[in-house]
């Protein structure tokens, strides 16, 4: 039996029982009711969401740029490491060619793995957010391969009961050589492309691995109920981050940037 058809029998027994009650035995039955369907909606909204971010990892890691792309509303934005930010689904698809043609050539590999969702819609079930954990495997001919990590933070929209990305934003943390390994080698990321170049500048400055870079949470902690979006962290010894507390100044050298730096 399907999650509708259970919830339209108990509606129906929930309709019919209080007949026999009290008014505000009535009412309370209702709320719940109300409060149980409500509850159910937003869950399927995050079903369809996650779905709706497989569904573009699926288009993404095949180059399929046109797909991917048609993912977006009219002026949903994408941003990819410090390359910029694209608006509009043409730009976007501009944006991806960057990374190959459409649909991936002979020797190579775009996989990005999108791990520990947290979809937290909007109690109104017309927005929301993800956060999300980026594997990626990078190859082209001629070249070594390369092994990076990363975090999505996105954002959706539903427009004409479909659920789009309004945004989407992935934050480069750490890329290497495949063969040397994060111990011995770090790759920094691409800045803004000279061919394509994009609408707006990135919308945070940071480096990658060596240096520490902790993205904003897009939600509250789910116990304490409080922001996650000021946690304090070592920053970046060039760009820092004060408005989040973090120090911008000089900071101690991490062991893998001495071990990097002595290579």
């Amino acid at each position: 039996m399907s999650l509708r058809t259970l919830i339209k029998a108990a509606l129906l027994l929930g309709l019919a029982a209080p007949l026999a009650m009290p008014a505000a035995a009535q009412n309370d039955v209702r709320s719940k009711l109300a409060a149980y369907k409500h509850r159910v909606m937003l869950l399927e909204d995050q079903d369809a969401i996650e779905n709706l971010q497989a569904t573009f990892g699926y288009y993404f890691d095949k180059g399929l740029w046109n797909q991917a792309a048609g993912l977006f509303t009219a002026r949903g934005s994408f941003e990819y490491g410090q390359r910029g930010v694209y608006v509009g689904p043409a730009r976007i698809q501009q944006a991806m060619l960057l990374f190959g043609p459409q649909g991936l050539a002979k020797g190579r590999l775009n996989n990005h793995m999108m791990l520990q969702p947290i979809v937290v819609v909007a109690p109104n079930g017309q927005t929301a957010t993800g956060r999300w954990q980026g594997m990626v495997m990078l190859s082209e001919p001629g070249q070594n391969g390369k092994w990076g990590v990363g975090i999505y933070e996105n954002e959706y929209v539903k427009e004409g009961g479909a659920w789009k990305l309004s945004k989407l934003h992935f934050y480069m943390t750490a890329l290497t050589d495949y063969d040397l390994g994060f111990a011995k080698y770090a790759i920094q990321m691409d800045g803004p492309s000279a061919l394509f170049p994009p609408d707006q500048p990135p919308t945070e400055v940071y480096r990658s691995f060596p240096n520490a870079y902790l993205p904003a949470f897009s939600y509250d902690h789910p116990v304490t109920g409080k922001s996650l979006k000021t946690l304090p962290m070592a920053g970046d010894d060039i760009v820092g981050r004060p408005d989040r507390g973090m120090d911008s100044g000089p900071r101690e050298e991490s062991s893998a940037a001495r071990g990097m730096r002595q290579q």
